[in-house]
């Protein structure tokens, strides 16, 4: 039988979810290696790609800390045709005509910087304590209110009618499949992604297949300090970090044991508090 990772053998998994299978669907392979206890830091729809950021064990708890990162994709969006879930695996719900090059150079300008943006029908957006697309595929009707998104670039890559390619650098909770429908009715037409891939999330790059990162790799990758504690019971206790230790004042920082476990990850407001507790 293989033996399962030690306990705190807690890391940070990159991984490159395929096509064709939900996000949840994805983890599968992982956890038969690293136990039940996953989480993913930002869903990927079922016809998309790209890079899942997987925490295990007791790392789970820094999913917050990862959701709020930007994000990078590129994707191919068809003009002159919508689907109801704007992907390729919705029902036709509208044809229109496919514009010109001027066209989309010109619309595309519109979308930088701070934006409102609605999401999908067809999206994870809880309404009533109900995902959206569980509503839509129930036949209800979903009224979904704009939130501010930030598209930080966007880029035409190449243009083969009536497809488009994209590079997007987008801000948390933006939907790349708004975007092209957003965009195609800036023209005054119709438009769906017909792919999707997550190339990717803050400073982590999508790998091949998968990449193992331990804590503290993550953490210099986020740029946020590393220190060693001698007294990581001090945590697990819930001590004030004020009482036990001192470090220079930045806005976060993380604590490790000596065995290089994660123990906690502090933050810095006017006294150092706890952020997250993992030891």
């Amino acid at each position: 039988m293989k033996s399962m990772p030690n306990e705190k053998n807690h890391q940070f998994i990159l991984y490159h979810k395929p096509v064709g299978v939900t996000s949840f669907q994805a983890l599968s392979p992982l956890k038969r290696t690293w136990g039940k206890k996953l989480g993913h830091t930002g869903t990927l729809d079922q016809f998309a790609h790209g890079l899942l950021g997987v925490l295990t064990g007791n790392l789970t708890k820094l999913v917050p800390l990862l959701t709020g990162l930007d994000k990078i994709y590129e994707a191919v969006v068809e003009f002159g045709r919508q689907t109801d879930t704007l992907d390729p695996e919705g029902a036709v719900i509208c044809q229109g005509r496919v514009p010109v090059l001027e066209e989309l150079q010109e619309s595309l300008t519109k979308f930088h910087g701070e934006l409102w943006q609605i999401p999908p029908e067809y999206s994870a957006v809880h309404v009533n304590g109900k995902r959206a697309s569980q509503l839509a595929r129930a036949g209800a009707s979903v009224d979904l209110e704009a939130r501010k998104i930030e598209i930080f670039d966007l880029k035409l890559l190449d243009w083969n009618p009536p497809f488009a390619k994209i590079r997007v650098h987008c801000s948390k909770g933006t939907y790349i499949r708004a975007i092209a429908r957003d965009w195609a009715i800036s023209m005054g037409t119709c438009g769906m992604l017909t792919s999707l891939f997550r190339q990717q999330v803050g400073p982590f790059q999508c790998p091949e297949h998968q990449e193992i990162l331990s804590p503290r790799q993550l953490f210099q990758s986020l740029n946020i300090p590393v220190y060693t504690t001698e007294q990581p019971e001090q945590a697990r206790f819930g001590r004030p970090p004020s009482l036990w230790g001192s470090w220079a004042p930045v806005p976060q920082l993380a604590l490790m044991d000596t065995d290089d476990n994660l123990v906690a990850v502090l933050k810095w407001d006017g006294d150092w508090q706890y952020h997250f507790v993992c030891a």
